[in-house]
Parts: structure tokens; sequence; C-alpha cells
């Protein structure tokens, strides 16, 4: 199967993950990006079950619109039932690294929101340790140079994503050369980082679940595997 083949038969799965679990006041939480916009899709054959969506991006909003799925702001809702999102890196403990799209901040809101956090992502995306994709930092544009310094000294190559302006109005940093084997200890390192916004690993709250494509179907993974993993006991 094709990488977008593998993305597609995710998206269905995710969708078949949720569906018997849809209420009428169910509210879901939609991510950002190539994988999330095929659920978008996949999700518009059953919009008449879908009372209440929340979007991490403006990008993400208009394709549910466009579709006809309503869509609120994450302030009027009482709860998110369940976040369906990709990632750009995943380890066995579920410990993600997200961002490639821009849309970090507010997918990390999100999903602190969720009472369910589910990944879909295709085979490549799954890593023993974190960082082999660059990770992305978003930063208020006046920190920029002060935060790439003190990711310099924290072992990883920041470099500046020109033309690109968040959701937020900031600006991203995205982090090469910086293999992430503590990704609990390295998420808080970099947030404390005066000039942060937020970073892209989704390891202090990472996926309860994760639907894997493989070549030999979907996958599922939970987040139970974090409990044999010497960071933390997670």
């Amino acid at each position: 199967m094709t990488q977008d083949e593998l993305k597609q038969a995710v998206a269905d799965a995710a969708l078949a993950y949720i569906r018997p679990r849809l209420e009428n006041d169910t509210v879901l939480g939609i991510g950002t990006g190539s994988t999330a916009n095929l659920f978008i899709d996949a999700l518009a054959q059953i919009k008449g079950q879908i009372n209440a969506t929340v979007a991490s991006s403006e990008a993400s909003a208009q394709r549910l619109k466009g579709h006809g799925i309503p869509v609120y702001e994450l302030n009027t809702v009482d709860r998110v039932d369940f976040y369906i999102d990709g990632a750009d890196e995943s380890n066995r403990a579920l410990q993600l690294i997200k961002g490639g799209g821009a849309a970090l901040t507010r997918e990390k809101i999100v999903a602190a929101v969720a009472q369910e956090f589910i990944c879909i992502a295709d085979e490549s995306k799954l890593v023993h340790t974190l960082g082999q994709f660059p990770l992305p930092v978003e930063v208020i544009p006046m920190a920029r140079s002060h935060v790439a310094r003190e990711l310099v000294k924290l072992g990883g190559d920041p470099v500046y994503r020109e033309g690109v302006v968040t959701d937020n109005g900031n600006v991203i940093l995205d982090v090469f050369n910086f293999s992430i084997p503590q990704p609990l200890t390295m998420e808080e390192k970099i947030n404390n980082i005066t000039g942060v916004v937020t970073n892209g690993l989704f390891a202090l709250k990472p996926a309860d679940v994760l639907l894997l494509g493989t070549a030999e179907g979907v996958k599922t993974l939970r987040a139970e595997i974090r409990a044999a993993s010497p960071e933390r006991s997670c």
C-alpha cells in the first residue's frame, strides 16, 4: 500500500472507532494536516450524526464547514469527547511529535481538553526514539533569536521556518539533529524557555490510542505500554 492509502485506511478506521460511541451531545475535536483532512472527509459521510466539532486550526475549521459540519469555539463547549489527529512521529509509549503544519499550540490545547486522544498515522511515523522529525517550537516573534540560542544549548539545531505565521500570530523554529530519549523532561525544559509558547512534544499529554496503518492492516496501540518506560514510570 502507498502512504496515501495507509493514511486513508487509518482515517476510515478512526471513523469506525468513534461511530458506535457517538451520542447526540458528542463533541469531536479535529486536528490538522493531511491525515486529519482525510478523517474530515470521511466524517462527512455521517455529518447528520455530528452536532458539534472543535477544530485545531482555521484550515480544519474551513474544511469542516465546507462539508456542512458544525464548528464551535472551544470556549463555548464544556468538554471534548474525542480528539482525532495525526502525528509527525510517535514512539511506542504514544508520545508524539506534532506541529509540521504549524498548528501545534491549538492542537495541544484541544488534546488537553479531550477525554480521549485518538492519533491516526501510517507506520512510517512509528519510531524507537523521537527526534528524527524536526521538533517544531512556537515562539513569540521578538524572542526568536533568544529561544534559538537556548535550543542550541539543549543540543538541537534550530531553523527559522521562513514565511510561516501561526494562527496565533507567532513564528516556528524547527529543531533538527535533536534526538529525544526523554520526551517528558525535554517538553518541560523547552516550554520553560522564556518566549516559547509551546513545543511539538506531546509527552506530558500523549495519545490514548494510536491507529497505525500498516501493510498488514490498521493496528491499534494503546497507552498502557507507557508503564514500561523508565522516565517517570511513564
